[in-house]
């Protein structure tokens, strides 16, 4: 019985070691994205820069607390790539209106012309990787990555 357990863990350190690699591979080539899209975006803007831009795009309008938390990142940092991003005219800041101390940062309509340029190179790169996988093993993927991502047992549908 020691013998099938020590070969189960061994099993499972093998294949989480797998796992990390092939995630290591996965954010190798999702950075070079990344910065071949913040090139694409504004030449010279760093790829944190383009992520606070994605951010605000997908959940905005944001305060710079919200925008620092959802990227666990510096705020002084994300202030001075906010202030960038407003001097290229790809976001703007108002007052919030439920906390006037505060102000909402929104995407342009500039900004969000520059970000669909800017992904476009790789905009079907996912879709043609996947394009003979089944929708099922598609759904399974999101299910298990979603389940990793938030520290849950998949659940086996």
């Amino acid at each position: 019985m020691a013998d099938v357990k020590s070969e189960q863990s061994e099993e499972r350190h093998e294949a989480l070691q797998a796992l990390e690699s092939s995630f290591s591979e996965l954010m190798t080539v999702f950075r070079r994205f990344v910065s071949e899209a913040a090139e694409r975006v504004s030449p010279g803007m760093l790829p944190a820069t383009f992520k606070a831009l994605s951010v605000v795009s997908r959940f905005g309008p944001l305060t710079l607390s919200a925008l620092a938390e959802r990227l666990t990142a510096d705020k002084g940092f994300l202030s001075r790539a906010i202030s960038e991003l407003e001097d290229l005219g790809l976001v703007t800041r108002t007052p919030d209106p439920n906390d006037g101390r505060s102000r909402l940062i929104t995407v342009t309509e500039l900004g969000h012309a520059r970000l669909a340029d800017a992904r476009a190179p790789h905009e079907s790169r996912l879709y043609d990787a996947m394009a003979d996988w089944s929708i099922d093993d598609i759904r399974h993927l999101s299910t298990l990555l979603h389940a990793l991502a938030v520290g849950e047992v998949p659940v086996r549908g």
